[in-house]
């Protein structure tokens, strides 16, 4: 039998992303044996070991890591099916707002690109409201996949735009913001090596995927606190050009000459049936 449902789903990913039985069934709000017996259960339903179990604790089989890249896209898709509907619900229902977009974007990125796209969108008759929902880098994609949103502005190099569709807005460069009294503030330009090891100075750290990578920089939650740990001298972050638009006094944006070039699609699920979505890319191809 091939069919997953979505409890063995939630219940394997849980076991697998915490690899310790009785966390995951805390996370899970349930108890430890019965979590136990559904994995066993769904291992002979497969009929394939997914899980290692010794007195080390829990690893993942060959098999168990391709059900949880698996399993996360499917509980994601599921997830993401309810909350577009409910969206999509809202303008059918008495009293209901007209229909909904959620458009995901970097905060404080493309910042004039975006007000073009918002602005000329609006201008189309029938134009759906349009709901701006700032994020973290690289979370654009997670709340494409996920239904949080259903398109967003995203950015190669940092942005995978593995199982989108897709089209290219903006191409621009980098700078790296530092504090305005820095030393390397005074500089025309900089290249990556000169901003990479810093001692005084540490990269700022965004969370991917909810982990942030290792480093001595520190980690950032949102944008208004980062402003802050660079105008203070504690920090400086790698952005794209149109970055500027949102710096304080105390901040200073250096070009960075050696730095890829930052391509801004728009991005959208590829199974998307949405005539307002598909206004909206017209709109965005157009700029």
């Amino acid at each position: 039998m091939d069919a997953l449902e979505t409890r063995e789903l939630r219940y394997f990913t849980a076991v697998a992303e915490e690899l310790h039985f009785g966390r995951a069934a805390e996370r899970l709000g349930m108890a430890q044996p019965p979590l136990s017996r559904a994995i066993q259960q769904l291992e002979r339903r497969l009929g394939v070991t997914l899980l290692e179990r010794d007195r080390r604790g829990v690893s993942l089989t060959g098999a168990g890591q391709v059900l949880l890249h698996e399993g996360r896209a499917a509980l994601d898709a599921t997830t993401a099916a309810a909350r577009r509907t409910r969206r999509a619900g809202g303008a059918d229902s008495p009293g209901g707002s007209r229909n909904r977009l959620v458009l995901a974007v970097k905060a404080a990125a493309s910042h004039e690109l975006l007000q073009k796209l918002l602005d000329a969108y609006a201008a189309e008759p029938d134009a759906a409201e349009i709901e701006v929902l700032p994020s973290g880098t690289c979370e654009q994609e997670e709340m494409l996949r996920d239904g949080r949103a259903d398109v967003a502005l995203m950015h190669t190099p940092f942005n995978s735009l593995a199982g989108f569709d897709s089209e290219e807005l903006l191409t621009e460069g980098q700078v790296a913001i530092l504090p305005a009294g820095h030393p390397l503030a005074a500089r025309e330009t900089l290249s990556l090596a000169d901003v990479s090891d810093v001692p005084d100075l540490p990269l700022a750290r965004w969370p991917r995927h909810g982990t942030y990578p290792p480093g001595p920089g520190p980690e950032i939650h949102d944008q208004t606190q980062l402003a802050q740990l660079i105008a203070l001298g504690r920090t400086m972050a790698l952005f794209p050009d149109s970055a500027r638009a949102w710096l304080w006094a105390e901040h200073t944006a250096v070009p960075l000459a050696d730095a890829p070039p930052v391509v801004t699609h728009i991005a959208w699920p590829p199974h998307s049936r949405s005539l307002a979505l598909a206004g909206l890319i017209r709109t965005a191809a157009r700029l």
